[in-house]
């Protein structure tokens, strides 16, 4: 399975005519926005906020051969189960041998080759505003989103369709893509704020069960904790982890 595809940053933005005989319509607009942004934050009993340098802690992250494998068995099951609701003596083979077929090995393979490579950024840097975020993920593609209260946001590009927004006290991203790829990361914040952790999911139609890896991340100060970061002209600003002496 070719894991190889195109990413574009998720933004989602909000074009208003304003017009001085309607002032007092876009007035109550903005009450409107800041009272769902209350809602958020009332029903969440504090605000949810992702804001900060995180840096990832493979010790409690998963690992991509026990997640494989794990999924493997599952497709076991399911195959096992499907033999014995069609009154069947012998399962169905839950990986199929050919190559490029529905759940071949091959593609669940490349289905969690995928979701590791997407999946490696060892820093984050959060920028979180009352109705936006930017998540700069080290080595990889930026996450942005503007959203206003509980509403999901979508929209089209040449790349598929990408949306964004508030799940409760989670964020989603979610892109879907062409082939019958889909990538989603939801990001979940630990109840004393200085764990992150972010599930990845990727789907394809090649394959009858999603895989999915979480990476949990550690909130860190950049100026205490051995991280040096530089601005570079191809890469923006970049983080690595400083080597004791």
């Amino acid at each position: 399975m070719d894991s190889g595809f195109g990413y574009t940053t998720i933004m989602i933005t909000r074009t208003k005519k304003i017009l001085f005989p309607v002032g007092l319509i876009l007035l109550g607009a903005l009450i409107s926005n800041a009272a769902l942004a209350q809602k958020l934050q009332n029903r969440n009993g504090k605000t949810v906020d992702f804001s900060g340098h995180w840096e990832m802690n493979y010790s409690e992250s998963d690992n991509i051969q026990a997640r494989l494998d794990s999924m493997v068995r599952e497709l076991q099951r399911r195959a096992q189960r499907q033999a014995n609701n069609n009154g069947s003596n012998r399962s169905n083979a839950a990986i199929s041998s050919a190559p490029g077929g529905y759940n071949s090995g091959p593609s669940v393979i490349g289905l969690a080759r995928m979701a590791d490579s997407i999946t490696q950024s060892q820093l984050l840097e959060v920028e979180q505003g009352e109705y936006e975020i930017d998540i700069q993920r080290e080595e990889t593609f930026a996450l942005d989103c503007e959203f206003y209260g509980d509403y999901f946001h979508t929209v089209e590009t040449p790349f598929g369709k990408e949306t964004c927004g508030w799940d409760s006290h989670q964020l989603l991203f979610r892109i879907l893509l062409p082939e019958g790829l889909s990538i989603q990361h939801r990001f979940t914040l630990g109840p004393s704020g200085e764990r992150l952790n972010v599930a990845t999911t990727v789907v394809s139609d090649r394959v009858s069960y999603p895989f999915t890896l979480n990476r949990v991340y550690n909130r860190f100060d950049p100026g205490k904790s051995g991280i040096s970061c530089e601005l570079t002209l191809t890469r923006g600003k970049v983080c690595t982890t400083e080597s004791s002496q």
